[in-house]
């Protein structure tokens, strides 16, 4: 399967994150976090704390930061990379490409981890 529509460019405005469903090649329902950072970017990132098994969209966008609300943790929206402890571990974060107004997340190419 190759990248399919994840939700509206309208529906995430800068600074907010949404969460989506999406299916895999296989069938399989992953949970995606579509984040719209402060300078407007789109990115998609899996949508579970590595630390503590919540909704990273659930937290606060602040620049290219996730914030989990629950500990605090943070993840780099561009690698996935923890920023702030209790998270020790990344979260994958998918490429995104926006087609008119429809936003598209290809869950089955995630970006390597540097």
């Amino acid at each position: 399967m190759s990248a399919q529509v994840a939700c509206k460019v309208s529906d995430v405005p800068p600074g907010t994150a949404l969460r989506v469903e999406l299916d895999t090649a296989s069938g399989q329902e992953v949970a995606v976090a579509v984040v719209c950072d402060d300078d407007g970017t789109l990115h998609a990132i899996f949508d579970e704390c590595s630390h503590g098994a919540v909704p990273l969209s659930d937290g606060e966008v602040e620049g290219c930061l996730i914030e989990c609300w629950l500990h605090g943790s943070q993840f780099d929206l561009r690698t996935g990379m923890p920023c702030q402890l209790p998270a020790s571990r990344p979260v994958p974060v998918y490429p995104v490409s926006v087609t008119g107004d429809d936003v598209l997340v290809d869950v089955d190419a995630p970006k390597p981890v540097n």
